[in-house]
């Protein structure tokens, strides 16, 4: 019976989202980005990991329309190893649960 009742249970979820904030160098407005590890990751040229670019705007509240690139490189486990940003600054890293 426990073999049926493991059948159509649930597993318990892994990692899904990596998110990020970033702070705009011309107006300072918070942003955060999401990466999604099933669907945006591609395979970096060594072939040894993945590689993420994203392209963020903010809300245009402060009338700043500044694109800020971020590339984030992962290892093969999908846990960031290094992150670039061009146009602003990185403020907090962490992992979110499957939403």
């Amino acid at each position: 019976m426990s073999f049926i009742k493991n059948l159509f249970t649930p597993a318990k979820p892994e990692k899904r989202y990596y998110t990020f904030k970033i702070k705009c160098n011309r107006c300072g407005e918070i942003i955060e980005g999401r990466v999604d590890l099933d669907n945006d990751l591609s395979l970096n040229e060594e072939g040894d990991g993945y590689l993420v670019r994203k392209g963020l705007i903010g809300s245009g509240d402060n009338h700043c329309f500044q694109q800020i690139e971020v590339t984030i490189q992962f290892s093969s486990a999908r846990e960031a190893t290094e992150q670039e940003i061009q146009g602003g600054t990185f403020v907090d890293l962490t992992m979110d649960d499957r939403q």
